[in-house]
């Protein structure tokens, strides 16, 4: 024989009936249908008011959600959201609240629900990541401090030309001092943007950049004739170490929101390339807060160097122990009776010290680099020896 089952409803009617009949008490009744006197005045009262569908079982949600997002910010906060797709929730409040302080906000754990709700996040794949550094960024304590510096990699335009982004950032601020779509990496192109650039904001103390053309080379003091020009400008050019982004790692992290944002889907020529890259300039400088800033933007935090461009290049003084020679448009310069020793062409028509150390070894210097020692009787500069730093394979 099967057994007989029994709704919820139809046990609650079963217990009205039997009550009305009289025939046990509430407690009794209580006692045989496993409930709480306070349940069975519940049903009872219910039964009495609604009749057999107030027995029916009803939702728990509450009536009310008095913390409930109002639609006006909902609103206001999908707007953004579709403005600015790749924005979490705290850089879309601190936006908001920039710009329409009195709109009642909710925190950034409901903005992320709200844009999950309405399909505005892709889930990440899950990644294993190496732990980060402790080690503190070099000293910059004020705008201009550092400039950083590097290409944003090279990509094909609609027309089939190759563009390769050149980006300056002042590491202080995060402000992007420019992003300029070039032809190529050559050195003569960099140096007419980095002319503009300090014709605008003045020089900073320091760049940095990688070991790439045209920053670095595999030359005397891995110079080029880019950074012999901001060496005679009295910069010092601080590189990274090589396989080492990590070092530049603010300025990797705008590269990453270029990318998403301007890079992703070239344009059809350089020039409406540029008007990408300046539309994300602004909107990175002026709009994106930044959370390592305290939800500010760039612009709020960056002021130009008070260093202007000199009009002609300052000279290079050496002490009185070294010996000044010029170097040909070669980057050649003669030496007593010996041939004419070769620096390279990044050298050319520069000033260049010799200090005699021991007798007949001479240290060959460029302002503030040593590129090397002369021996006599020889027409090469050797470089100084670097050990070489020993670089751990990651098992990842």
């Amino acid at each position: 024989m099967p057994w007989r089952h029994t709704l919820p409803e139809e046990e609650r009617l079963q217990f009205i009936v039997e009550t009305f009949d009289g025939l046990s008490t509430v407690a009794d009744l209580c006692r045989s249908f496993g409930i709480s006197r306070k349940t069975a005045h519940k049903w009872l009262t219910r039964f009495d008011t609604e009749g057999p569908a107030g027995l029916v079982d009803r939702s728990r949600a509450p009536h009310s959600h008095p913390h409930a997002v109002a639609a006006e910010v909902v609103e206001q906060l999908l707007a953004v959201r579709k403005r600015h797709p790749r924005w979490g929730p705290r850089k879309i409040l601190a936006w908001l609240t920039r710009r329409q302080p009195a709109l009642a906000l909710p925190a950034a754990s409901t903005v992320a629900t709200v844009l999950q709700r309405h399909g505005l996040v892709t889930p990440r794949r899950t990644r294993r990541r190496v732990p980060p550094g402790l080690s503190p960024f070099a000293a910059c304590g004020a705008p201009n401090d550092v400039w950083a510096v590097d290409f944003k990699g090279q990509f094909r335009l609609g027309d089939g030309t190759p563009c390769y982004p050149l980006t300056i950032t002042d590491a202080y601020s995060r402000y992007l001092l420019c992003c300029t779509a070039l032809t190529s990496t050559a050195a003569a192109a960099a140096i007419t943007v980095f002319e503009a650039v300090f014709r605008q904001y003045g020089l900073p103390t320091a760049i940095r950049s990688d070991n790439g053309t045209p920053f670095a080379s595999t030359g005397l003091g891995g110079m080029t004739a880019l950074s012999v020009w901001w060496l005679r400008l009295g910069l010092r050019h601080d590189r990274i170490e090589p396989g080492r982004p990590d070092q530049n790692g603010r300025h990797e992290r705008m590269h990453l929101a270029l990318k998403q944002e301007a890079v992703e889907l070239p344009k059809a020529n350089r020039q409406a390339q540029q008007r990408t890259f300046d539309h994300f300039r602004r909107s990175y400088n002026e709009e994106r807060p930044h959370e390592a800033l305290g939800q500010k933007t760039p612009a709020s935090l960056y002021t130009p160097s008070l260093r202007p461009l000199p009009a002609t290049l300052p000279p290079l003084v050496y002490p009185i122990s070294c010996q000044t020679r010029h170097t040909d448009y070669n980057g050649r310069f003669a030496w007593g009776d010996r041939p004419q020793v070769a620096l390279g062409k990044a050298f050319a028509h520069q000033p260049i010290g010799l200090e005699e150390v021991e007798e007949g070894v001479w240290v060959v210097r460029f302002g503030t680099v040593v590129l090397g020692t002369l021996k006599a009787g020889q027409h090469t500069v050797v470089p100084p020896y670097v050990p070489r730093r020993s670089r751990r394979r990651s098992c990842h």
